[in-house]
């Protein structure tokens, strides 16, 4: 496209994530235009019309892709809908970004690369947000420089702060459970640190901590598991929904010459505070706020590769193996014995 000009961009889904989404598109993100938005929500189209000040707002999915105004779509609807969305979005001749998961089967995602295959001009991307967040990009860039030697254990968490309403209930049967719905965060994470190297098997255990609820869908409010990888390399992987605290996300990478840690303790910022109460530091209170600045770099990253001036290094055949590695870690807690990736 013409680098001249700013990317026009329109937004599917305006809930928790989509309207994060949208903001930074309409007033923080650079060389871009926020021209359309669809949802199939009444409040949700009105959000889009009286504060976003979008022009253009659908609510059905086919008008919205049908606009030839448009440039690219970024895509935060229900994960089962990922996979016929994407491909609609690439069919129509428009980019797309999707929030993660890119599919909850392996099918799915395979059909995705297929139609992105026919459309090499077409830029598709998913949101694997902390590849994004200056920490993790830190680190990866010190692992490539070899100052932990050989990687060869990723111990990675996701944790977030108990919701007693427990929202995520109502979404664990589209949501792909909680392995699919925060360890794939971590799952990606490992394989990125690691070198991108094949996983072989995987093995989960999990237990319902709080939510009751969600033994109907075969779901876990606290799961663990481990992922090996051809050559040696191991993941191990924490999910919660139960924090008392914050959300809690870290990582720990570690190496034949040495060990990285990235976000210990969720710290809110630098000050610990000792007085009559103890010693402690503030949290942070949920995933958009430990992660801000990397949603702000990843819809960047996404504008300026539609735009042509900065290439990806995020591809789609990563999310299809997150997915793929995730959906073993579930079937293994199922079924309690240890799967093939």
């Amino acid at each position: 496209m013409n680098t001249q000009q700013p990317l026009r961009v329109g937004i599917v889904g305006l809930g928790r994530m989509g309207q994060r989404h949208a903001q930074a598109l309409a007033f923080r993100t650079p060389h871009c235009q926020l021209v359309s938005a669809c949802s199939p929500v009444d409040s949700e189209r009105a959000y889009a019309t009286e504060y976003l000040q979008v022009a253009r707002v659908y609510d059905e999915f086919s008008a919205f892709l049908a606009d030839p105004q448009l440039d690219a779509v970024v895509l935060a609807t229900p994960t089962n809908l990922h996979a016929d969305q994407t491909i609609a979005a690439l069919q129509a001749g428009k980019h797309v970004f999707v929030e993660k998961p890119l599919g909850l089967t392996l099918v799915d995602c395979e059909r995705v690369l297929s139609v992105a295959d026919k459309h090499p001009d077409l830029v598709a991307m998913v949101g694997f947000v902390r590849r994004f967040d200056p920490s993790y990009a830190n680190a990866h860039t010190a692992i490539a420089a070899g100052e932990i030697g050989r990687p060869f254990m990723v111990r990675s968490q996701t944790c977030d702060q108990n919701d007693p309403d427990g929202f995520f209930v109502r979404f664990s049967p589209s949501s792909g459970g909680i392995f699919m719905d925060c360890s794939v965060h971590d799952i990606d994470l490992a394989r990125w640190l690691l070198g991108r190297p094949k996983a072989l098997r995987a093995f989960a255990t999990g237990t319902i901590a709080l939510h009751p609820a969600l033994a109907e869908f075969g779901d876990v409010d606290n799961g663990m598991a481990i992922v090996e990888f051809e050559g040696g390399a191991k993941a191990v992987l924490y999910a919660s929904r139960t924090m008392a605290h914050g959300h809690e996300t870290s990582t720990e990478i570690i190496g034949t010459a040495g060990k990285l840690m990235v976000g210990e303790h969720a710290a809110a910022d630098r000050i610990i505070r000792s007085d009559s109460h103890g010693v402690r530091h503030t949290v942070v209170k949920d995933f958009y706020e430990r992660f801000e600045a990397a949603f702000a770099a990843e819809m960047t990253a996404f504008v300026e590769a539609c735009r042509g001036t900065k290439p990806l290094s995020l591809t789609l055949s990563d999310a299809l193996e997150a997915t793929r590695i995730a959906l073993a870690i579930t079937r293994s807690l199922k079924s309690g014995m240890p799967e093939a990736v």
